[in-house]
């Protein structure tokens, strides 16, 4: 049901003027769907207080209850339609009334940590951008159709907002801007094994794909108290997000996952100085995807003692930098990172290396990513104590990844088993895939490409699809460099 509605809506959005890409189409899907199911979740609450013998208030007043302006009801349960405001009516109630009501409501919350300031938040940052209030009621009709009252419904409109949203990444010039493969994201989530009580952060949230991921491990790792429910819901995520429509859909994709006031702050995390970061502001978790290409001003550049324009290395020095002592990390890096010879890159891993033990890293296969070809590796390492081994894993498949051949978690189930062998010293850790290096036979740059001692090279033609693949990926990304250098310019 929930599928078949979200083609109908892309339909019907297709149609009107304000909205010219994927991207709108997520945005103006996530505003309409996320006050049904606020609904719904008022409602699932006004029950359980009843069951208690408790009272509940509404946060939503009666004008602007979805019940009231989006779906009146007949006495047959129908829409209204003498009611139900359409056209220029309703978009006018929408835009002057509806947006600037919800907006209100971060200036009157009590606390950033409730659903009601993350409410106003959203609707700060959003704004109705369909111009025909025709299809704007359609869309509100076909979302009224939807009901999240139980876990099966909320479980299949969670993960078809997943879909979603990878569909808006794919639509942009780089795929993994937005999604990161959920079954890597889950695979590095069993790797890291947070804990109920850590705090767990990513500085380039996205759509909080990790933490939403984080927040599923945790939920089913033990029967949780109230207590245990209590700290997930308040005390455990956390994120910041650069980027307006990201920021928004992270934020909502965390509400419909489960978390309702999820701690996630719209500011760029690279402003900040790391010299300024105190043990308070320290977490006890990293999982992140940090955007890489993009090139950094020179006044972001000077928050770093490592200078670099690189974005993803200036990340890479926030995350050693804000884990506590004993804290834990997976992070996805372009895969030059283990190789490139400038003095930012050798000094970059020597800190890294030097501060944390660096216990395991991941080497994807090109296509990882759905719509960007760069390679990458995912860097899993904990604070403290330095390297001494690192204990690689190459993920060697039997067929080229693509959109309708994605990664999944079948593919890196001998990976998660291997791993957890290396950590305890096992020798079956080293297979065809997998070897070890001892730190201390690097060379003054700290040169830790992923070459694989085991794997035997096979010459063998390759296909001309994956000739003009790496071609197109080449050519985004030298667009993506010039653009980088023009806006420096």
């Amino acid at each position: 049901m929930f599928e078949q509605t979200f083609k109908n809506i892309d339909d019907i959005l297709h149609k009107d003027a304000g909205c010219g890409s994927e991207l709108d189409y997520v945005e103006q899907t996530s505003w309409v769907l996320f006050l049904k199911y606020l609904d719904d979740l008022e409602n699932d609450k006004k029950t359980a207080a009843e069951l208690s013998g408790k009272e509940y208030k509404n946060i939503i007043a009666p004008e602007f209850q979805w019940t009231i302006w989006a779906a009146p009801k007949d006495e047959n349960g129908k829409l209204d339609h003498h009611k139900a405001l359409t056209g220029d009516d309703l978009k006018d109630f929408v835009d002057l009334q509806l947006f600037p009501y919800f907006k209100k409501f971060k200036v009157d919350a009590e606390s950033a940590d409730t659903i009601e300031y993350k409410i106003g938040e959203i609707f700060s940052e959003l704004k109705n951008r369909m111009q025909s209030g025709y299809n704007l009621r359609e869309v509100i009709n076909r979302i009224d159709e939807l009901r999240f009252r139980t876990h099966a419904e909320k479980h299949e409109m969670s993960h078809l907002y997943e879909d979603k949203i990878k569909n808006m990444g794919n639509a942009g010039r780089n795929g993994g801007e937005y999604y990161t493969p959920r079954p890597l994201i889950k695979t590095i989530v069993k790797v890291v094994a947070p804990e109920i009580g850590d705090k767990i952060y990513d500085g380039a949230v996205g759509s909080a794909g990790f933490l939403v991921e984080a927040y599923d491990y945790l939920r089913h790792s033990k029967n949780l108290t109230t207590k245990d429910v209590e700290t997930l819901q308040k005390h455990s995520f956390y994120g910041k997000e650069k980027k307006s429509l990201a920021y928004i859909i992270g934020t909502m994709n965390m509400i419909l996952h489960g978390v309702e006031a999820p701690n996630i702050v719209h500011t760029n995390t690279l402003a900040e100085n790391i010299a300024d970061i105190q043990e308070k502001d320290r977490y006890n978790v990293v999982l992140a995807n940090p955007p890489f290409g993009g090139k950094e001003r020179a006044e972001v550049q000077q928050n770093f003692p490592i200078k670099t324009g690189e974005t993803a290395s200036l990340f890479l020095q926030h995350f050693i930098k804000i884990l506590k002592a004993g804290g834990k990390a997976g992070v996805v890096i372009k895969n030059t990172f283990l190789s490139n010879t400038d003095n930012a890159s050798v000094s970059i891993r020597k800190l890294l290396l030097e501060s944390c033990n660096l216990h395991t890293v991941l080497d994807l296969p090109g296509g990882t990513f759905t719509g960007a070809g760069v390679k990458t590796v995912v860097l899993f390492f904990e604070k403290g104590a330095p390297t001494r081994n690192v204990w690689f894993y190459q993920l060697n498949l039997d067929r080229n990844l693509g959109k309708t051949n994605a990664l999944n978690e079948k593919d890196l189930a001998d990976f998660v088993k291997l791993q957890k062998l290396s950590l305890s010293g096992v020798e079956a850790a080293e297979s065809e895939n997998s070897w070890s290096i001892d730190v201390t036979s690097l060379d003054g740059t700290y040169d830790l490409s992923a070459k694989n001692p085991n794997k035997k090279e096979e010459v063998a033609l390759r296909r001309p699809q994956d000739i003009l693949e790496e071609m197109r990926a080449l050519d985004e990304e030298s667009a993506d460099i010039l653009r980088g250098i023009m806006d420096l310019v």
